[in-house]
């Protein structure tokens, strides 16, 4: 037998969680479907700035608070250079979010589900949607089977997509692409022992380039540290040894990271996965929407994914509420939400894009402030571009200095560039 619901979201992280509870205190009937139980563990520790607001107005902003360690910079460390750079949030052109968190994720994930139930969503855990009814371009019924065998069917008049990386609707509807402007792979674990920064430094998020990609290393609270390296996916395939002794070796190319982490020890798996930067197609149609990674993975160098997640749940859900109220404002009311859904990504993507080439790197190390940039390019690490913060005339003028550097040397330029070809092929 199946049910009928206002709107059923499919997974249970911090998109799917956030749009499911936001709905629920609209008073409609929300049925939220987790694969797994929370507590679970999953990659994407680090919060930005503006994600906070976010989180006050769910609610959950004090619980994040005593879970998390505050973030007050971005660091970005060059073997090239033999320099540090730190960005700190105080310093953005608006200057009122001055930090942020790192989290343990499997945490901050059951905060959010929590949230979720304690607002009247019917939560199911251990329960994985399996397969979808359309009719047209709209969602007719879903299937969702639970930890026991048992059988559950929905009637939803809304279906939200936020299974996150398993991409659900996104592989069914055949949309699904690899991300033909960028390729990368990743390979991380968890240490105990780590060098940490001291005083108001100890939550920076830190970021290494070395010559096949780079690392991050993200403090969490307590005595645990976050690292891994984002490669090009030529060098994962490289792998000859196991993956603890390959994370390991990788580490040893990077002599900043390896120098912090001498007197630590490795308390986790280590965990390696493939190319993942993707995106779909399309993220809507006549009655259903992809949030956050169901949509589209990028390179998680600025710690957007959880932003992007928590920006798509609160605006996804003034949409979705607006269409159930009111079903003849369906296609406005989704093509603004793609609009500034795909604004996000577009204005972190040409960053994170040429993070690696040598302009970029010299841009980062050496920051200028002249016509307040820097406070721009800060703006836009704090997650600040969906609001009338002047950010987009700033970032202008960066991208209008890095291409007039790559310009005045066209050897290095031509030869990431190459390099950068043949990586994302490979």
């Amino acid at each position: 037998m199946s049910e009928s619901c206002d709107v059923l979201v499919i997974g249970g992280g911090p998109a799917g969680s956030s749009i499911a509870a936001l709905l629920a205190e609209k008073n409609w009937r929300v049925v939220l479907a987790e694969k797994d139980r929370h507590p679970r563990f999953h990659i994407g520790e680090s919060l930005l700035p503006l994600s906070l607001p976010y989180l006050e107005r769910l609610g959950v902003l004090d619980e994040v608070e005593r879970i998390g360690l505050r973030k007050y910079a971005a660091e970005f460390d060059s073997i090239y250079h033999g320099k540090r750079s730190v960005f700190r949030f105080g310093e953005a052109l608006d200057k009122s979010h001055p930090y942020a968190f790192e989290v343990k994720r499997s945490e901050f994930d059951h905060v959010l589900f929590k949230n979720a139930a304690r607002k009247g969503v019917e939560v199911h855990e251990g329960c994985r949607v399996t397969s979808v009814e359309l009719n047209g371009d709209r969602v007719v019924s879903v299937k969702a089977t639970d930890e026991h065998g048992a059988e559950r069917v929905w009637q939803p008049r809304f279906l939200v997509d936020a299974s996150g990386r398993d991409t659900f609707l996104a592989d069914r509807l055949g949309i699904k692409e690899r991300n033909k402007r960028h390729s990368s792979a990743a390979i991380f674990g968890h240490f105990e022992g780590a060098e940490r920064r001291s005083g108001l430094d100890e939550g920076n998020i830190s970021i290494y380039w070395f010559d096949h990609g780079w690392f991050w290393m993200i403090p969490l609270k307590g005595d645990l540290m976050s690292v891994g390296a984002v490669c090009w996916p030529y060098y994962l395939k490289s792998r000859r040894t196991p993956v603890e002794q390959f994370f390991f070796d990788t580490i040893a190319l990077c002599p900043l990271v390896q120098a912090r982490l001498a007197n630590a020890r490795l308390v986790s798996p280590v965990t390696a996965t493939g190319n993942y930067s993707y995106m779909s197609r399309r993220m809507r149609g006549k009655n259903y929407l992809l949030i956050g990674d169901a949509f589209a993975f990028i390179d998680p160098v600025f710690s957007s994914g959880v932003h992007f997640a928590l920006h798509g749940a609160v605006s996804g859900a003034e949409t979705v509420d607006g269409i159930l109220r009111e079903p003849e404002t369906a296609e406005k009311r989704l093509a603004q939400y793609e609009k500034s859904a795909r604004h996000g990504l577009k204005t972190f993507s040409w960053f994170i894009y040429r993070v690696t080439t040598p302009a970029m790197r010299d841009l980062i190390i050496y920051p200028n402030n002249r016509f307040r940039i820097k406070e721009g390019v800060i703006s836009l690490l704090a997650g600040d571009l969906y609001r009338n913060t002047p950010i987009a005339s700033k970032l202008a003028m960066f991208k209008l200095i890095y291409y007039l550097k790559t310009l005045f040397d066209p050897l290095n330029s031509y030869a990431a560039l190459k390099r950068r070809r043949q990586n994302i092929a490979s």
